[in-house]
């Protein structure tokens, strides 16, 4: 089982293009580009903007951007937001429950910090650690330097031509005929 769900990934992916993007991105063209739901950008992306990582605005051209600079936003940050702040291991303190103590465990067992729960809170903050070292821009960055180098001014014009589409209301009419398409290949 997976300490961190897709609505992590998800989310994480979705914000990688928001780094270098200048205008306002909306949740269903993030949600469209990467084949993720629509509705879970949808009822994501405001948590972000309600803990202060992005901003929203209305209209036309309107959408999602980063509050902050990329550099300033962690990893851990936004996954704190997502999923709230888990913790890696939940103690059952069964050290005390041996059958040899009957139900009387004596002091030296049950003293002080578990020392399975003490090496997975060392495990724990490391890994947080870890997460508020590495930034969105890190993440945009590897993703600039893996992709070709025409791949980025292709997602962007993919972008433009996506709040130009919205403007003449044609991008959910686009998309309608294409699941049409596909309905109708399939058939």
């Amino acid at each position: 089982m997976a300490l961190y769900g897709a609505s992590t990934e998800y989310v994480l992916h979705s914000l990688i293009w928001l780094v270098e993007n200048n205008e306002p991105v909306s949740s269903l063209d993030l949600a469209e580009l990467q084949d993720i739901p629509a509705a879970f950008m949808a009822k994501l992306l405001p948590k972000l903007e309600k803990a202060g990582l992005l901003v929203a605005s209305e209209g036309v051209r309107g959408g999602y951007s980063l509050a902050r600079p990329a550099s300033e936003i962690s990893i851990l940050a936004v996954v704190d937001v997502i999923e709230g702040r888990k913790s890696l291991f939940n103690c059952q303190e069964i050290r005390g429950r041996c059958a040899l103590f009957a139900e009387d465990p004596p002091r030296w067992a049950t003293q002080g910090v578990c020392g399975i729960h003490a090496a997975m809170l060392r495990a724990e903050q490391a890994m947080r650690h870890e997460l508020t070292q590495i930034t969105l821009a890190d993440l945009a960055g590897q993703v600039r330097d893996k992709a070709p180098p025409d791949f980025i001014g292709d997602a962007q014009s993919w972008f433009d031509t996506r709040i130009k589409t919205r403007r003449g209301g044609a991008v959910r009419k686009n998309k309608s005929l294409k699941n049409k398409t596909t309905i109708t290949r399939s058939s």
